[in-house]
């Protein structure tokens, strides 16, 4: 991805120098060059820095944790006040805060910087969440643009706000981009082993589904998973893939630091719940063996169950942004962060991996109301959730009479259940609180925190 994000730079005009200790990535950098530009690999640090031009604008694209630290101390005895350091990585927002006040006294300006559309996106125009120093930002503001995805010849690239912002946007995009590619694989369980659709019909859904209102990177790349062949069998390749997720990391710190502002996110905690219990495969297939659950196949009901589909999808993907955007709008105040959100879904629109044109009426919503505390909120994004109200909730009931596991979608639902019901149940939790811990609670009728001794009434 660094190499790939070099190479672009190069391209806009910008001279490029990559480090990396393996000489023979250096060489392959230089000779992945377009012609006329001028980019050049080296194999020390120190060879890195002496070659810059001042102030030096140094990007780091390693992992998050103890490597960012190691290659900040590296850089430390080489670069100069008034440098700008950047870590492109996705490092937790705690530890970029901690990073701006080490090197704050010392002269150096840090930025944490989201980036987001993967190796071809670095190469091609990424989404770029820069945050913190704004005398930084400033200073790479032409480079970033230049580089930058582009939407109605608009750079996919905005200051993101003060201190760790940029590192914090790019954590919740992650916890968006988990929540739907959990949505999108609950729909392929039930067209794929419910339905019984074969991966060329599947690919032909995504394709449709693209075309439309669901146009969007992930659903785009689903649609080409399905007709991509093993090398090693001839079989559809993802019918070859073991059923285990993996992650980074950053869906948990999303859903960790929800749970402190506190805010709802609750689709992106499935989504992170899923992927916990996909890794225990042998404890999975035991269970398939102890309870000989059978799908109950709606096969009967194709265009029907892909209908529903198709709706549960685009309500709960709305719904996976809302919580998210809800979550950057809490912490943006908690932490004072001042993440400007109308920016956030505008350089969301291109370049990253979350991308889709439902952005276009989130942007609209933040355009019309720039201190939206949830699109939700919006009447012209209700009444495009309104649309697609039964058909999730007809396709959840599809789903879990043919036992097929949609906790993604049916979280969303409930979110949006009780996110738009003016009473919930939560009196009842009041009282058994107070009940058995006098943890007291409010009425109703009068201010106040009130204590009852409970059980002393017949």
């Amino acid at each position: 991805m660094g190499r790939n994000l070099l190479l672009n730079m190069a391209d806009h005009g910008f001279p490029a120098i990559g480090f990396d200790l393996d000489p023979q990535k250096g060489a392959s950098l230089e000779a992945s060059a377009t012609a006329g530009t001028k980019v050049k690999g080296v194999a020390t640090l120190a060879d890195m820095i002496h070659q810059m031009s001042k102030p030096r604008k140094v990007m780091m694209l390693v992992p998050a944790g103890k490597p960012v630290d190691d290659v900040i101390e590296s850089l430390l005895p080489l670069v100069e006040k008034g440098d700008i350091v950047i870590d492109g990585g996705n490092s937790h927002y705690t530890d970029t805060l901690r990073r701006v006040k080490y090197l704050e006294p010392q002269g150096i300006h840090f930025m944490g910087m989201g980036v987001s559309g993967g190796e071809h996106g670095a190469r091609t125009g990424p989404s770029i969440m820069p945050g913190g120093d704004l005398e930084a930002w400033q200073n790479v503001q032409p480079l970033l643009e230049a580089v930058s995805a582009k939407v109605n010849n608009e750079p996919c690239v905005a200051y993101m706000g003060k201190d760790a912002a940029g590192h914090y946007v790019k954590m919740v995009h992650n916890g968006i981009e988990y929540a739907i590619m959990q949505l999108i694989s609950e729909i392929y369980d039930l067209l794929k082993r419910g339905l019984g659709l074969t991966n060329d019909e599947l690919h032909e859904v995504f394709k449709q589904w693209n075309d439309g209102e669901l146009k969007s990177y992930l659903v785009e790349i689903t649609r080409d998973v399905f007709l991509q062949k093993d090398t090693e069998t001839g079989n559809r390749l993802v019918d070859m893939i073991l059923d285990k997720a993996g992650s980074k990391g950053t869906g948990k710190w999303t859903s960790q630091d929800a749970m402190d502002l506190p805010v709802s996110i609750p689709t992106i905690d499935m989504a992170v719940a899923m992927r916990d219990l996909s890794s225990y495969k042998d404890e999975r297939t035991a269970a398939a063996a102890l309870y000989k659950l059978t799908i109950n196949s709606p096969a009967g009901r194709r265009e029907e169950v892909l209908q529903q589909a198709h709706d549960a999808l685009y309500f709960a993907t709305l719904v996976c942004y809302a919580q998210g955007l809800s979550m950057l709008f809490k912490a943006s105040a908690e932490l004072k962060m001042e993440i400007p959100l109308q920016d956030v879904v505008k350089i969301w629109r291109g370049g990253c991996i979350i991308r889709s044109v439902s952005l276009e009426a989130f942007y609209q919503a933040y355009q019309n109301n720039k201190v939206l505390s949830n699109i939700l909120l919006d009447k012209n994004i209700a009444e495009l959730i309104e649309k697609k109200d039964s058909g999730i909730r007809s396709f959840i009931k599809t789903a879990t009479e043919s036992r097929i596991a949609v906790g993604g979608l049916a979280s969303a639902l409930a979110y949006f259940d009780a996110f738009t019901s003016e009473k919930m149940p939560v009196n009842l939790i009041q009282a058994q609180r107070d009940y058995f811990g006098a943890h007291t609670y409010e009425r109703i009728d009068k201010p106040g925190k009130f204590h009852t001794e409970w059980g002393s009434a017949e």
